[in-house]
């Protein structure tokens, strides 16, 4: 449930905080007032996409901030998925937008992509606006409804598992059913590579091992004189002291007197290590000048083994490990492009298997969808009904077509608009108010798979009025019994069935534009309302009417 939503320097609003409550909230006001800007601002805390346009002029960024109580299952998981905490049952979004265009948002604190904000967002907050009109007209989506009402997740992972199968038999049947001429470029080309690769004997981290001996063998002078200079300046040279000599003296100059002092027994003692550290050290570094040995030949020879191997590299991959990769895939194609007569009769007998069971599962998903489009039609027919469209006919029609990631069905759904025609498109035939209210009907039926816990409807009254009006706003007051409700409505009809109601207001202070959002008190409703209902003119009788409204608005809720 959406508990607060603050808003700074978006569009028109200055600075506002909101603090909704459960049931059915209504937001009105004139027009221009800015209430699709409240709409926008929720859009983009959830993750949709926004521009640098909704930040308030003269201002150097924006900033929405909303907080909801959650106690929805997926909702904890989708947080624990990206590694959000959760604490109090409490979600605050943030998203904040500069006016360069640059965006941060953050859930409880921690810095998300958008991508997973929207992941998020869709699981708090289902936003109805005209778009879900136009997602209604468009058939494609139209499978995508009916399989969100239906029951069959199971059966669908079956069949996707299947159809993967599918497409990769039929892939592979396609590359050697190719062309001949194209297939034997194809196995010369393969043959090349694999002996160019294998001719190379690469050892595992072979190429490692060499540069470290090229770095050696270009610096192997340098090396040498610098652990001779080493040795000579610890051990001896022919013409000079040892640092070795040097200690023991000092060493035997201490033995003389430390009986005398603890801290000149340390000392002592002390030295008497260092000379067994640099006996060891001296030992180490013969040990390496007996082994240094070097030639510009060996040198030549790495060169030439590491321009063979970084050669490969280039070609085949950035490591010897990669390269081997490489060269047992291109092993495999080659096997089965050269035996390719053998390969496609196996594959032909493994196509046959798995239509067989694509088959199967395409029909167990078409019964499905049937028995699903049985429900929704009758369903849909009882909502629109209810919501004075008694004569329209709604009919999920299931045709058959080719394998697809969806299944092996077209589903189109159509509506007859008066009684004794037949059902059409509804792109063809209904009009803007009969699709508000077809589309209303559709979320009254999908309630049940819906988890969001706050739905918001943008503008749902568009082309509706009289009974029709009432209808839609008895039948959204209903959604709230189950969950918070948020309506966007110019009706008064729909207004007066909220439980919360807030007037969006635009006024002028020192030549700027602000808008203001306030929680109207029960006369400040009547007073809302009659503006509505008369207009410019609101007149006692107006009032009236509006009292009377809110009245029997109560009334229905009540007897609900």
């Amino acid at each position: 449930m959406l508990k607060e939503l603050y808003i700074k320097n978006i569009a028109v609003i200055d600075e506002v905080i909101i603090d909704f409550e459960k049931g059915f909230n209504v937001l009105t006001g004139e027009t221009g007032a800015g209430k699709s800007i409240l709409i926008d601002a929720i859009n983009m805390v959830i993750g949709s996409r926004s521009n640098k346009e909704l930040v308030r002029t003269g201002a150097e960024k924006a900033m929405v901030s909303a907080t909801f109580s959650v106690t929805s299952k997926e909702v904890k998981e989708k947080l624990d998925e990206f590694g959000v905490d959760l604490e109090e049952e409490q979600v605050i979004v943030s998203r904040q937008i500069s006016a360069d265009g640059k965006s941060v948002c953050r859930v409880n604190g921690m810095m998300l992509p958008l991508a997973s904000v929207k992941e998020i967002g869709e699981l708090l907050v289902d936003i109805h606006g005209q778009n879900d009109n136009q997602k209604i007209m468009n058939k494609a989506n139209h499978i995508l409804f009916l399989d969100s009402y239906g029951k069959y997740d199971a059966l669908k992972d079956e069949y996707k598992a299947v159809f993967a199968d599918y497409k990769r038999v039929l892939q592979e049947l396609d590359e050697l059913k190719g062309d001949k001429e194209e297939r034997e470029r194809r196995l010369d080309l393969l043959e090349f590579q694999i002996n160019e690769i294998e001719s190379a004997k690469l050892k595992a981290d072979e190429d490692v091992t060499l540069e470290e001996r090229r770095n050696f063998l270009q610096n192997a002078e340098k090396i040498v004189f610098g652990v001779q200079s080493a040795y000579d300046e610890l051990y001896g040279g022919e013409y000079q002291s040892a640092a070795y000599d040097l200690i023991m003296k000092a060493v035997k100059g201490l033995d003389g007197v430390k009986e005398y002092d603890e801290n000149l027994r340390s000392y002592a003692d002390r030295l008497s290590s260092a000379m067994a550290e640099i006996d060891d050290i001296t030992g180490e570094l013969k040990s390496f000048l007996s082994k240094a040995d070097y030639s510009q030949g060996e040198l030549d020879e790495v060169e030439t083994r590491l321009n063979v191997i970084n050669n490969l590299k280039r070609k085949f991959g950035n490591t010897i490990e990669e390269i081997n990769e490489h060269l047992e895939k291109i092993k495999d194609e080659y096997e089965r492009l050269s035996q390719s007569e053998e390969n496609t009769a196996k594959l032909m007998q493994e196509m046959d298997k798995i239509e067989a069971k694509l088959d199967a599962v395409s029909n167990k998903l078409t019964d499905a969808r049937e028995k699903a489009g049985s429900e929704i039609e009758e369903k849909i027919a009882n909502e629109l009904a209810d919501l004075d469209m008694p004569n329209v006919k709604f009919v999920v029609l299931i045709e058959n077509a080719q394998y697809n990631k969806n299944g092996c069905d077209s589903v189109e759904f159509l509506i007859s608009a008066n009684a004794g025609e037949e059902p059409k498109p509804m792109n063809k035939i209904a009009s803007g108010g009969e699709l508000s209210r077809i589309m209303l009907a559709i979320k009254s039926v999908m309630a049940d798979s819906e988890i969001s816990e706050t739905m918001i409807f943008d503008e749902i009254d568009t082309g509706v009025s009289g009974r029709a009006a009432q209808k839609i706003a008895e039948k959204i007051a209903g959604f709230s019994s189950d969950c918070q409700v948020f309506a966007v409505t110019h009706l008064a009809q729909i207004a007066a069935m909220a439980d919360t109601h807030f007037l969006i207001k635009k006024e002028k202070r020192d030549e700027k534009t602000y808008t203001g959002v306030t929680k109207l008190s029960h006369e400040g409703r009547i007073e809302e309302l009659g503006r509505i209902i008369g207009g410019v003119s609101v007149t006692q009788t107006t009032l009236k009417s509006a009292e009377e409204m809110l009245q029997m608005a109560e009334n229905i809720k009540n007897g609900r």
